[in-house]
């Protein structure tokens, strides 16, 4: 069994409160849910209007098959959206 794990860093800047931002990432997070069947959550920045950090997970058994689902999602994030911009993204496998 294989665990691949992406980190993406957001920035939100027409984010103006807390509300705001997860308006945004609440339908961002559901999209990706249904789109790749992967497990998404907001796992840093939650204090900050316009920056979230989402950690993405699939799980499988040839790495080579997580990798490309993983970059799909990074590729579709970076593609799909005028809410937000990716910052920073870190792909791990276990």
């Amino acid at each position: 069994m294989v665990v691949g794990s992406l980190q993406v860093k957001l920035h939100i800047p027409q984010s103006r409160s807390l509300k705001a931002k997860r308006f945004v990432l609440q339908s961002l997070i559901a999209r990706v849910r249904s789109r790749f069947n992967a497990a998404v959550a907001e796992v840093g920045d939650q204090d900050l209007w316009q920056s979230a950090l989402l950690g993405f997970a699939v799980v499988g058994n040839d790495r080579r098959y997580l990798n490309s689902v993983l970059s799909t999602i990074g590729n579709f994030l970076s593609k799909e959206e005028e809410d937000f911009f990716v910052i920073d993204s870190k792909m791990e496998f276990i």
